[in-house]
């Protein structure tokens, strides 16, 4: 079947369990774990869910439909799970609550096998590959009361159109490519989301246009890995180009171009393909935004081959001098991971100086965690737990040292800030993003929610910036 018939199909289904649920007054809840893919996979499901008749609720205790959409990369998403699903038993014997569970962690055999052992109370299980087909499961849920397993162990195909619930009105996020074709040895993605498929450009650039006519004033593009976007031989075999759009660097020039959008990111790529016409883009379209995220995962190349990341510690040095001297204002976050298999003294250091010598503007820091079916588990040398946090500890006293001298740069300057609402933790404050990510709390009126305005940084406090206007 087509992708746009499958879409219309499930459209029917909508309407179905709309009509099923009339003057009911359902209420569902959603938990989203992991990364921003599935922060965009649960919109799409919030969307579909709402159009079905639910009203969103805080609250699992009063839902008539729970759903967690699952992340698999760590081990303490899976204890997660597993407790929530614990404390929701009690709630589905008192309400006949309908439980679904989604994403990467329902690719995972072993996982599934578990809750229909220990959980036998679920009613819905779908897959990575199958999302668009969450209302036809939950219809024949509903009529049937039987239950459903949904999961695709082969690639997914990219459908369009499904109905999406933003989080935001002023930023939004848009995925321009699944999967991964890398293999990094840690890593389980490219198992439970398999190999690349990109979306074509016209449904990227209509996405995006559109978003700019409701009003969205930043967007971020997403990809396991974004920036080998079309660098696949799929394109090139139907020689698919649209409006000269054939690679990451020339999706980024064209949305650039986009009226109403003023800030534009993009999350994750993999340093292997920073090409140079990627970063030339990066320093000529004065909508993307001089933060790029680097993930570094090692600053040893030794662990670097043993994780399968095809680039050397000198390499990925390399590519920060590059970068920094061709993109003015460049600030760079990255991710690390402390106590990969057979990661010795030495090769700690290694990351140590590294961080020593990029000085990046954000480090998100992971302890490693074994996952199963990957081939990092089966290694030799696993590291031990106390060594692993001695390590993570170590690591984040220096980068918490850089982060309070980056910030001492930025007290003084005027930044452009998109201001997002009241501050979380002071509601008489409001609280905003500057282009380089960085948090600035300020006192203003509210109507200034969903602009972007300039601000003074008077001070600096470690995990945000004091501004005025």
């Amino acid at each position: 079947m087509e992708t746009s018939q499958e879409i219309e199909k499930q459209k029917q289904y909508i309407e179905k369990v709309k009509e099923a649920n009339k003057g009911k007054n359902l209420k569902y809840y959603i938990l989203t774990m992991g990364c921003q893919l599935n922060e965009n996979d649960s919109e799409k499901l919030c969307g579909m869910i709402e159009e079905m008749g639910y009203a969103k609720t805080e609250q699992y205790q009063e839902a008539d439909l729970v759903l967690f959409n699952t992340c698999c990369v760590r081990e303490n998403a899976e204890d997660k799970l597993f407790g929530k699903l614990g404390e929701l038993k009690r709630v589905k014997e008192q309400k006949g609550t309908i439980i679904a569970i989604g994403g990467c962690m329902m690719q995972e055999k072993h996982i599934t096998d578990k809750i229909h052992e220990s959980y036998p109370y679920t009613d819905i299980i779908f897959g990575t590959h199958t999302l668009h087909k969450f209302p036809e499961d939950l219809y024949k849920t509903i009529q049937s009361k039987t239950k459903m397993q949904d999961v695709l162990d082969i690639d997914g195909e990219v459908y369009e159109g499904l109905p999406i619930k933003r989080t935001s009105n002023i930023k939004a996020s848009v995925t321009i490519m699944y999967g991964c074709n890398n293999f990094c040895t840690y890593c389980i993605v490219p198992y439970v989301r398999g190999r690349e498929r990109s979306r074509h450009p016209k449904d990227i650039l209509e996405e995006v246009e559109q978003l700019a006519k409701e009003g969205y004033k930043e967007i971020t593009l997403l990809g396991q890995n974004v920036n080998s976007y079309l660098i696949v031989e799929q394109w090139k075999e139907k020689n698919i180009d649209y409006q000269g759009i054939n690679s990451f660097a020339t999706l980024l020039r064209a949305i650039n171009k986009i009226d109403g959008i003023e800030r534009i990111r993009f999350v994750s790529p993999h340093p292997k393909d920073f090409t140079d016409d990627v970063i030339d883009a990066i320093a000529e379209c004065e909508k993307v935004c001089k933060l790029v995220h680097l993930p570094l995962q090692s600053g040893s190349t030794n662990v670097l081959k043993r994780m399968n990341r095809k680039y050397t510690k000198e390499q990925y040095i390399e590519l920060v001098d590059k970068m920094k001297s061709r993109i003015p204002n460049l600030t760079l976050s990255t991710d690390i991971i402390v106590g990969f298999a057979g990661e010795t003294e030495e090769d700690f250091e290694d990351t140590l100086d590294v961080v020593k010598k990029v000085c990046f503007e954000q480090v998100y820091m992971f302890i490693y965690s074994r996952r199963v079916g990957t081939p990092g588990d089966k290694m030799p040398d696993q590291i031990p737990e106390e060594i692993k946090h001695e390590r993570f500890n170590k690591l984040k006293e220096l980068v918490e040292s850089q982060i309070e001298e980056n910030n001492q740069k930025y007290v003084g300057t005027i930044q452009k800030v998109l201001v997002e609402g009241p501050s979380k933790n002071n509601p008489e404050l409001l609280t905003g993003r500057t282009d380089s990510n960085k948090v600035v709390i300020f006192e203003g009126p509210a109507e200034l929610k969903d602009k972007i305005i300039d601000l003074k940084i008077v001070s600096e406090h470690m995990w945000y910036l004091k501004g005025e206007i």
